[in-house]
Order: C-alpha cells, then structure tokens, then sequence
C-alpha cells in the first residue's frame, strides 16, 4: 500500500497498564511496541493518544458499590463497562510503554483522554458523551491529514471507536490488524463487524513496511 503526505499513523494508547503485568493487561500488549516503532518511521505524522484518568473515574468499579470489573452499568450517556483502576494520571501504569519510546518520540502531539472523572473516553476523537471533543480531529485537519491507520490497544475498544469516529469525522482510517491486540474474541468479533460497516479498511502491517 503507497503511502501519502496526508497520512497520518495513530498510536491508541500504547500504555503500561494494557501491557502483561498492568492493571488492564491485553494480552500479547507488549509484543507489538517493536512493531509500532518500525510503522512510525514509515509516516511523516503520528499522533498518540494516552488514556488519564483521576481516581473517581466513573468507569471503575471501584467507585461503584457491589459491582466487579467487565459488568455494564447504565450512566448518564447510556451504557458503560466497568474496568479495574488503571492508567491514573501520574502513575507508572498510564506511562507509555518504554518499548514504544521511539514512536512516541516523534509523535506531533499525545491527545489525553478520560480524565473527566464524569465521562470515560474510549476514541481519540470522543469522550463516551459523543459530544464533548479532544481536539484530535483539528489537529489532523490542521496537518492536512485525510487518512488515519490506526494501531495500538485495544482493538475491540480504543482502537475500534477511534476508527469508528474517524470515518464520522470525514478521515479515511485502515486498522493494522497485527500492530493492535484485542481484550476478548467477543468485541473484537463486534469491532470487525463494525469495520466492515463503515467502511474501514483492515490490513497487515507487512503491507507498509515489508
């Protein structure tokens, strides 16, 4: 696939606690930072999103009585999944993984997201409202960017609603399926589906790098 100056790589949080050993760990987490490196040289524009939450995220179990981690709660933006404390602002869990340093290093900007302790944030454009923005989409635009690839952690969560919002936002988006690692069989099914829907294009990083 030939690349274009209005390309841009999108690293979705890249993060300690989505690694082995994190509050959040997705399995297999670590193993795609080399990977992520070696896409990040191919693209003039990378950007890196990096979840930041506060202790009273509404998104943790742990500030809602009788409920455990990966149960649904209605809030009032609709639904909600339930996670473990992670990514806490300041913390060594919501670093950046040090095996991704090199990406993250060129990274135009890092876009925090979820650190309204009212409103968790899974996209890189959205907070969960869908309403309330990151200012992502603007600094694309702003770089001229008309295609996004996207990569990273979750690809059933993070990754899946940041395409999704892309093609809202008028991008282009192709998600390197290999450079991302999925929470469960179930979403990534869902996240798949919702691809082939919109529209977003699904590749193998071999495609753009060899």
């Amino acid at each position: 696939m030939k690349l274009r100056p209005t390309d841009a790589l999108l690293v979705i949080d890249a993060q300690n606690d989505f690694c082995e050993g994190g509050a959040l760990a997705v399995q297999g987490g670590a193993g795609i930072m080399p990977l992520i490196n070696r896409l990040a040289e191919r693209f003039d524009t990378v950007m890196a999103t990096q979840d930041w939450h506060t202790p009273d995220q509404i998104s943790f179990a742990s500030n809602h009585e009788g409920t455990t981690p990966f149960t649904e709660i209605e809030v009032a933006y609709g639904p909600q999944m339930l996670w473990p404390d992670h990514c806490l602002q300041g913390s060594n869990g919501a670093d950046f993984h040090p095996d991704v340093a090199p990406a993250v290093q060129k990274a135009l900007a890092v876009v925090r997201k979820g650190y309204n302790p009212a409103v968790d944030s899974y996209s890189g454009f959205f907070e969960n409202d869908h309403r309330t923005a990151t200012g992502l989409a603007g600094l694309l635009r702003d770089r001229g960017v008309t295609r996004v690839f996207l990569c990273g952690l979750a690809y059933d969560y993070c990754v899946r609603f940041t395409a999704e919002d892309a093609v809202r936002e008028g991008f282009e988006a192709v998600v390197i399926d290999n450079a991302c690692r999925a929470i469960a069989s179930d979403t990534a099914a869902a996240a798949k589906a919702s691809f082939e829907a919109l529209g977003v294009v699904e590749i193998e990083a071999a495609l753009l790098i060899g």
